[in-house]
């Protein structure tokens, strides 16, 4: 056979001096996975399952013996247990590089949770109002930081196994079929609906964007909005020719950066000018009571909606080195504590200026339409237009953290057919696939807030009802103890919230969905 055909697998070797280092892997894509720098050993009298392995134990041994032990007790103690791994890792997006450390963490978590899902809290707020709308969201945050505790500190429960995609925690917990049915669906159709929303937003944004910058200089026949879907899609599409997850995370970066200056710009430019005079603060009446009931549902989904992300923390996690000494979760969760600082300064002040700038008056399309409906000649061209050139910056870098999961399962199904690694040419097919699909679904589907909410209610198991679930299912805390009770409560609450929001939001879709627009073009 073939060194070709070989599946790679990962070869350990006992160097010739004590400080043995986890084994490395050469990726298809020619990045290794560096071994982290071990450190001196503090001496220490506690026990270890090498401790048997000690000079006076070795004293009557003879050198080369006693030279080979001392270096497979290194090892071994830097390694802590033996990993069983699965050859076609090293051909994955996901896992195709592991060199990733905590600023890699707050980098992805960042990305994925402050976006465009931010624009649109001051829409919830509409149907809320201040009280409801305001506890509604500090709840949320609250609880989808503790399922995201729980995900990390699962990602290595079980000793000797990494789950390193959020599909494999949930066959681990729930069984193999069932896993896959309960999971696989919520977070494929989570990444491909953001992508979606991603191309609807970035589209309009651009379009904005040129048509604040060119003003009256505009060419009589400009690209229509579908065209402008086209050039983001384009866009997107040579973006996402980067390798592997550890490959974007400088996209990440910029994702990061852009989002928490665009979020800043639009609350302050909102709450910076005059309010329009008919504002009110009362949440909005619908003529009958079943509608009214079904926009606040919705209007949940869209608080639901602006936490997703969860379904990227096992994937984000799987891209650093883990060993005994330095297991992956500490890491991670530094990382990600100090992204949802972050997050919370960015989402709070847009919810809260933004409905306080607006009130009732919101529109559908969140804080961009607002801003450029009430405030497009008040505040100046250029600065409006940085805000949506920061937009569009920040819609391309998420698109290509939340499509890495598809085109990970993509060359999962290829490489597990085939058993080889894909090659550029099939890499770059699948995701020109993906690309012009989650554009044709933008265009049939050429409405956000709706979707945002059905996004929202479907998918919310993933960020609150899942990960409780998974702790029962894995870690096994004493039955009816206070963990057990907890986690299995708020299990249950979030699948109701699911079912409920999900409904809130097809209601608003079919009733409202098809004469939403994110932009209303200017006259």
């Amino acid at each position: 056979m073939n060194m070709e055909e070989r599946p790679e697998t990962e070869l350990i070797s006992i160097p010739a001096t004590p400080r043995a280092s986890t084994p490395e892997i050469l990726t298809p894509s020619g990045q290794r996975s560096p071994r982290p720098a071990s450190k001196e050993a503090k001496s220490s009298t506690a026990w270890t399952p090498t401790s048997f392995i000690s000079p006076r134990f070795l004293s009557p041994i003879g050198t080369p013996m006693k030279r080979v032990l001392v270096n497979m007790k290194g090892y071994l103690e830097e390694v802590g247990h033996l990993t069983k791994l699965n050859p076609q890792d090293a051909w994955l997006p996901i896992t195709e590089s592991r060199n990733g450390n905590a600023h890699y963490a707050a980098f992805h978590n960042l990305n994925a949770g402050v976006g465009f899902q931010a624009l649109l809290l001051p829409v919830a707020f509409a149907f809320l109002g201040w009280s409801w709308g305001i506890l509604s969201l500090t709840i949320a945050y609250c609880w989808q930081l503790y399922t995201l505790w729980v995900l990390v500190q699962l990602h290595e429960a079980v000793p000797g196994k990494r789950y390193n995609r959020y599909v494999e925690l949930a066959q681990a917990a729930f069984g193999e079929r069932l896993g896959v049915w309960l999971a696989l669906f919520p977070t494929v159709y989570l990444s491909a609906g953001t992508a979606t929303a991603l191309i609807l937003i970035g589209g309009e944004t651009m379009k904005m964007f040129f048509q604040i910058v060119c003003g009256p200089l505009c060419t009589s026949n400009p690209l229509t909005t579908v065209e402008w879907y086209l050039v983001f899609t384009s866009l997107c599409i040579v973006l996402s020719q980067l390798p592997n997850l550890n490959s974007i995370a400088g996209l990440s970066l910029i994702g990061a950066v852009t989002a928490i200056t665009y979020s800043t710009m639009v609350w302050v430019l909102s709450v910076s000018q005059q309010r329009p005079p008919p504002i009110s603060y009362e949440p909005l009446q619908l003529p009958s009571s079943p509608a009214t009931a079904f926009s606040i549902l919705n209007a949940l989904g869209i608080i639901a909606f602006a936490f997703r992300g969860h379904n990227l923390a096992m994937e984000i996690q799987a891209t650093m080195p883990s060993t005994f000494k330095h297991p992956a979760h500490v890491p991670m969760w530094r990382g990600a504590k100090v992204a949802y600082v972050f997050i919370a300064m960015c989402l709070f002040p847009v919810a809260i200026g933004g409905f306080w700038a607006y009130g009732n008056l919101m529109p559908s399309g969140g804080m961009l339409s607002a801003l450029f409906a009430f405030h497009s000649h008040d505040i100046p061209r250029g600065l409006l237009a940085l805000t949506f050139l920061l937009v569009v910056f920040n819609c391309l870098s998420s698109f290509q953290i939340y499509s890495m999961p598809v085109f990970d399962s993509f060359e999962a199904s290829y490489t597990s057919r085939t058993n080889r690694p894909c090659s550029i040419w099939v890499r770059s097919g699948f995701r020109v696939f993906y690309g012009f699909i989650s554009f044709f679904i933008g265009v049939a589907l050429p409405f956000l807030s709706s979707l945002a909410g059905l996004l929202g209610g479907i998918t919310l198991p993933v960020t609150f009802a899942y990960p409780c679930f998974m702790w029962v299912l894995i870690k096994k805390p004493p039955k009816y103890s206070f963990n057990w009770y907890f986690n299995w409560i708020l299990g249950w609450l979030g699948i109701a919230f699911s079912l409920a929001f999900s409904i809130g939001g097809i209601y608003s879709m079919v009733n409202n969905g098809l004469k939403l627009k994110f932009f209303k073009p200017p006259n």
